[in-house]
């Protein structure tokens, strides 16, 4: 039996996931949470985009609805899926939705930040070569500002706090150190990179491509 709070926990963390949000044209322009999505599908703004044995299937939010409670009827879930328990029915949550009413295209950014920056690096220090926690990371300044070093995705890498304090404000070459690899700006988001590698997200790679995403809520 499933405790009170686990149950809680799972239907927290469910509305938390992450959902593709296409335009109308079926390009990515947004990774949403699941609680928005649904929001989105409530309204009929969106319709659920399911891949289904390499075809698309469309539902609106009713047809969905019906989807999920035959899917749970006959215990056709997997440990992929994430699942919300409603009043009256249990829903599946979507991976994909596509917004019926927007066809802007994606402008390509990837914003310039500390989680991007730590993603990149795949929470790896650039210096030990050690992976670790967020709270155990900090960012460095290839060359320092000091001598001239900007604040750019060519100038700035993941480094643990003990690395960070030996480099000083010297370059990698002055404090006798190596960088791991060249810091360069990442073709592709990286919060999106790291989710589309996720098993869960597999499915986003049908639509996704080569293209960008506009951002990231």
């Amino acid at each position: 039996m499933i405790s009170a709070t686990t149950g809680k926990k799972a239907q927290s963390s469910a509305m938390q996931a992450s959902v593709l949000a296409l335009n109308k044209t079926y390009s990515p322009v947004h990774v949403i949470s699941a609680k928005r999505a649904f929001c989105l599908l409530s309204k009929d703004i969106a319709e659920v985009i399911s891949v289904e044995d390499g075809s698309f299937m469309n539902y609106d939010f009713s047809s969905w609805i019906e989807i999920s409670e035959l899917r749970s009827e006959f215990n056709e879930r997997n440990e992929l899926e994430d699942w919300v328990l409603s009043v009256n029915f249990e829903i599946q949550v979507p991976r994909v939705v596509r917004l019926l009413r927007y066809d802007r295209i994606p402008n390509n950014t990837i914003k310039f930040n500390r989680r991007n920056i730590f993603i990149r690096d795949s929470y790896r220090c650039q210096y030990c070569q050690r992976k670790y926690s967020l709270k155990q990371l900090s960012l460095d300044h290839v060359v320092p500002r000091s001598q001239g070093g900007g604040m750019n995705w060519e100038n700035i890498v993941s480094a643990c706090h003990r690395c960070n304090t030996k480099k000083g404000g010297r370059t990698p070459s002055q404090a006798g150190m190596k960088l791991l690899q060249k810091p360069a700006k990442p073709s592709r988001n990286p919060v999106l990179q790291q989710q589309v590698n996720h098993a869960k997200y597999a499915c986003w790679k049908n639509f996704i491509g080569s293209k960008e995403l506009l951002s990231c809520d």
